[in-house]
């Protein structure tokens, strides 16, 4: 019977590894694409420019494990924010995201490796 509920418990963990946390879906992506000094926050936060906020640390973390797995862990609401924000940063703030582009693909290898999806989510890449 021990056994059975540690099995239990392994595949419980195992699947909720599978996942990121959704602890932080809630926050609201546009509020801080509209604002420069939230935006600005968690630009400098992806840098190791300045202080992270708890979902910072988090998105920090994450990141590169996302770009590598197209976003496989991600939920529905993840995925839709980031398409969201890459959208923005291409077309509102090019400086800003060709400076995150060389710090997390300097190789050009995830634009070049999504670049057919990004154009079926509407994303101009170049």
């Amino acid at each position: 019977m021990k056994l059975i509920v540690f099995i239990a418990f392994a595949l419980v963990a195992t699947v909720a590894a599978q996942q990121y946390t959704t602890k932080y879906d809630n926050i609201d992506v546009d509020e801080i694409l509209k604002s420069d000094r939230l935006f600005n926050n968690y630009y400098k936060c992806l840098l190791d420019e300045g202080r992270c906020t708890p979902d910072g640390n988090e998105l920090k973390r994450i990141l590169p494990d996302a770009l590598q797995t197209d976003c496989a862990k991600c939920s529905e609401k993840q995925r839709s924010g980031a398409i969201r924000v890459l959208n923005y940063l291409i077309q509102n703030r090019p400086t800003q995201w060709a400076v995150l582009q060389k710090k997390y693909d300097p190789e050009n290898q995830y634009v070049e490796k999504y670049r057919e999806q990004a154009k079926k989510e509407g994303i101009k890449l170049d």
